[in-house]
């Protein structure tokens, strides 16, 4: 083969993926048909149209464009669509800075985007594309709310809410991130310290749904265990009781604990600042009201163990006793009750509070006599003991069980057995323009009434430029009629969390054009779930706990047979440059146009997928993205060197065996990668088996079938990732149709083959560590000898012994009959334990034959390899089963 043939051959990307793209669009390669049964659904989460687009976009929708090709190239129906998740406060807000209406700036971006992603040639199915801002859309999520509401899952609450004040609206606990200096937190979106107000909202009952949606995780398997645990923490599950304390306020408060059998240890009770009964009291006591205030003003976090004693005692159930009522702030209103009976003995924050107000710390449970700790060694005075024991100082239970207590507490005390969430139900009431209408109207008469079914949707008015919410300035739009009475009324100016839009819209990709419902039930059953979902952790706890929800009320309803949307998850991580995370605002970013001008995009999907596996992080570099290029440009170029003639061919002898075994290993390999999307892997056995073709090639005159059935298979394992370059490869190898549309290689590897492999590494590692150890510069000739046959017969006995090995082998006359050298190696076989499996000796020798030709070429020497029993004595008792001899001459 010409040295600098391959090289001096290149390809200009641009022309080749723009023709492609065209080749691909008039096949409708990527539109699935919607009588196809059961498609693979891969479905990346759909992006927000900012207008701009950077690499580190890309990689998202480039991960599942890999997996949709190759799903497809399986044999496999796929449906992989593209929508835009087009509401949102960030459009609002631009549309204020540019003087534009949100409509059409939003627009504009998703045309923009949507430019950049064909640019890159992602084979989205654009014929259900979906844009969410649109009435055809957004009338569903009206209808969905409705239909909720009469189910019973949206309700109007009054509750204190996060309010940011920059956005002018109301955030879901989870749109709320946390903060060192902020005790209430900061905005997701524009890190603007959170205040609480007191409104009433409109809320999804996602607390109906807790316990479902945190004992479902356990059983989704498909899903990333960090996302999963996060998801259980966020959601949150204790196993406890609820008991009644009566206070000398006349009220009856219920209290939640996960340890009512420390109740006889209770020496205060406490109130949250935000519960009603302290606000109660706060109206007729300064001191609680100051100390209340304080508290919800405050700048920075208060210390847990502020409070104040209200002048008022409640009454322990247990013992009778009349215990201090507390204000405090480590009392949290929306976890529990809002209330609590405390034990300082046996709860860290009860006893750290206690300390400081001076309140009696009484002991009722000690260690166990199997418990690590000794009765004697625990002095609660000096600091709680937390672990279950026997009770103690409990009356007539002394010396029960925590377990046991906690269990005849509860009907003992008139409690009920409860299970408490940390989960909230989700407020949707936003106070911004660009979103989803909520369909009600106020009436003074009726209150808040449906709008009829026949009337949605309800479209937004034209855009108002104001402080606040935007549809209350809008009065024309407000003013209308109440659909039971006929009175006037007013429409509902609060529009939906645009989390609602996200939380079906994979549903509405299975019928984007049903103007009759939103979506078709019974393609949905036989479509759902999505069989490999892409995004984000950041969503872990918002989107992707608001879609199961979402489905579950869905399956609740009849619409879909389903109870969680999404069969697999992958959560991808970062592209950094320069050691910081891609970032539009910061204008650390790749963009796709100039550097598709530059290098292509193919060069661009095959850095992103090889650098690292999909979920890590990885570092954009010029160095990596030039080596794609150049790697894409040499398998060009190594295939027209072939299709030219410039590779001469012949009968390739005993390499064309070896060649055809690793052409087969390479595509299994790759095959097992992608399954389990280690791309980064799968591209390696592309880039070993072209090294392999070329040095094949260089070596001898190559079989022409197996070549070219080398550089097909290379076509075929490129096709996912570098789409564009395969296409042109396919081509120029003269073979028909689309390699979007070929079969995937199948191979089915002889058995032993990574026993083969392995053997063939470790030669070659030996034969570098005698030169070098032994300082061998030139060497002329390498023997390679097998083990003699005796050896695997020894090494198949000892697989199967137990007890004295040595002793049973060398009874074995085959073996006793090698003497010496018979007993070291059954020495040996006893020391290693465990014993691999090992190839045949006849194919051992076989596997030496076929691979010492890249012994050759590496050591440039003369290579014999001896068969069992064929080697000189000296030899052959250096090689044992996988390990052969090796002498080597100078």
């Amino acid at each position: 083969m010409s040295e600098s043939s391959p090289e001096t051959r290149r390809f200009d990307p641009g022309a080749v993926e723009s023709k492609w793209q065209r080749a691909w669009d008039e096949a409708d390669v990527f539109h699935a048909e919607n009588d196809v049964e059961d498609p693979t659904y891969v479905l990346a989460m759909f992006p927000y149209p900012s207008g701009e687009m950077h690499m580190g976009h890309v990689r998202n929708y480039a991960i599942t464009d890999a997996y949709a090709r190759y799903r497809r190239m399986q044999g496999d129906a796929v449906l992989h669509p593209m929508g835009w998740d087009s509401f949102g406060l960030p459009a609002e807000n631009a549309a204020n800075e540019r003087d534009v209406d949100p409509r059409g700036w939003t627009m504009d971006c998703i045309t923009n985007m949507k430019e950049q992603m064909e640019l890159m040639g992602l084979g989205f199915d654009w014929e259900r594309e979906l844009t969410t801002c649109e009435p055809e859309y957004f009338r569903w999520n009206q209808w969905f709310f409705e239909q909720f509401y009469e189910a019973g899952v949206v309700e109007r609450q009054t509750a204190e809410l996060n309010w940011c004040p920059d956005c002018e609206t109301v955030l879901a606990d989870e749109n709320v991130n946390t903060h060192p200096e902020h005790p209430d937190g900061i905005c997701w979106r524009c890190d603007t310290p959170i205040e609480n107000r007191e409104m009433d909202q409109w809320f999804f009952t996602t607390t109906d749904y807790a316990d479902e949606l945190y004992d479902s995780l356990d059983g989704m398997g498909g899903w990333p265990d960090n996302v999963r645990q996060m998801q259980r923490n966020w959601i949150g599950k204790q196993e406890g009781a609820s008991v009644p304390f009566d206070l000398s306020t006349g009220d009856s408060v219920d209290i939640f604990t996960t340890r009512l059998d420390t109740i006889h240890g209770a020496t205060f009770f406490a109130l949250a600042p935000g519960h009603e009964v302290a606000q109660r009291i706060a109206a007729d006591n300064d001191e609680v009201a100051e100390y209340i205030h304080r508290v919800d003003h405050a700048d920075e976090a208060v210390p847990e163990t502020s409070g104040v004693f209200t002048g008022e005692y409640a009454t322990n159930p247990a013992t009778g006793e009349e215990v201090p009522v507390y204000v405090a702030d480590y009392v949290l209103e929306d976890i529990g009750t809002g209330a609590l009976y405390a034990v300082p003995a046996h709860d860290e924050r009860d006893h750290a509070f206690a300390q400081a107000h001076d309140i009696e710390i009484r002991q009722v449970v000690e260690p166990a006599p199997d418990a690590d700790h000794d009765p004697g060694d625990v002095d609660v005075q000096t600091a709680a003991y937390t672990a279950d024991g026997l009770l103690v100082n409990s009356g007539e239970y002394d010396g029960l069980e925590s377990a046991r207590a906690r269990e005849r507490f509860v009907e003992r005390f008139d409690g009920d057995s409860r299970t408490a969430h940390s989960l909230r139900d989700w407020c949707i009431s936003r106070q911004r323009y660009w979103g989803t209408p909520i369909p009600f109207v106020e009436c003074p008469d009726c209150g808040y009434v449906p709008v009829p079914e026949e009337e949605l949707p309800v479209e937004l008015p034209e855009f108002v430029r104001t402080t606040g919410n935007p549809l209350d300035a809008a009065e024309e739009w407000k003013s209308t009629t109440c659909p039971d009475c006929g009175g006037p009324a007013e429409r509902e100016t609060d529009t939906m969390d645009t989390f609602v839009d996200s939380s079906w819209y994979f549903l509405r990709f299975v019928s984007p054009e049903l103007e009759t419902a939103p979506f078709d039930t019974d393609r949905a059953n036989n479509w759902m779930p999505v069989d490999q979902y892409v995004g984000g952790i950041e969503h872990a706890t918002m989107h992707l706990i608001y879609s199961r929800f979402f489905t579950k009320v869905l399956d609740d309803m009849g619409l879909v047979d389903c109870r969680e949307p999404f069969e697999n998850l992958l959560t991808q991580g970062m592209v950094r440059k320069n050691g910081e995370a891609m970032s539009s605002s910061t204008g650390n970013v790749v963009s796709p146009g100039p550097f598709v001008e530059q290098y292509g995009s193919d060069t661009g999907r095959l850095f992103m997928l090889s650098a690292a596996r999909p979920e890590k992080d990885f570092d954009w570099t010029e160095e990596g993205a030039q080596s794609s290029y150049d790697f894409l440009q040499n398998v060009y170029g190594l295939v027209n060197a072939y299709t030219e003639g410039d590779i001469e061919t012949g009968d390739g002898g005993v390499v064309d065996e070896y060649v055809t075994r690793e052409i087969d290993a390479a595509a299994a390999t790759a095959t097992e990668e992608f399954e389990r999307f280690r791309f980064n892997h799968a591209f390696q056995a592309v880039r070993d088996l072209v090294s392999l073709l070329r040095r094949y090639a260089d070596h001898t005159t190559p079989r022409a079938e197996s070549f070219e059935a080398g550089l097909e298979t290379v076509t075929k394992l490129l096709a996912p990732v570098a789409p564009h370059t395969a296409e042109e490869l396919w081509h120029t190898l003269g073979r028909e149709g689309l390699v979007a549309t070929a079969d995937w290689p199948t191979v089915d590897l002889a058995e032993g083959y990574d026993t083969a492999r392995l053997l063939v590494e470790n030669t070659r590692e030996d034969i570098r560590d005698i030169v070098d150890v032994a300082g061998i510069e030139s060497p002329e000739r390498i023997d390679v000898a097998v083990a003699p046959e005796w050896k695997y017969y020894a090494r198949e006995r000892a697989r199967e012994l137990d007890g004295n090995v040595v002793g049973q082998l060398m009874g074995d006359s085959r073996i006793q009959a090698h003497g010496e050298a018979a007993a070291d190696y059954a020495k040996n076989l006893a020391a290693a334990g465990h014993i691999d499996d090992q190839l045949p000796p006849e194919r051992e020798a076989t596997t030496l034959v076929r691979a010492s030709w890249l012994l050759e070429r590496e050591f440039d020497a003369e290579v014999v390899v001896h068969g069992p029993d064929e080697a000189p004595a000296d030899l052959a008792a250096k090689a044992t089963p996988g390990r052969p001899g090796i002498r080597i001459e100078e």
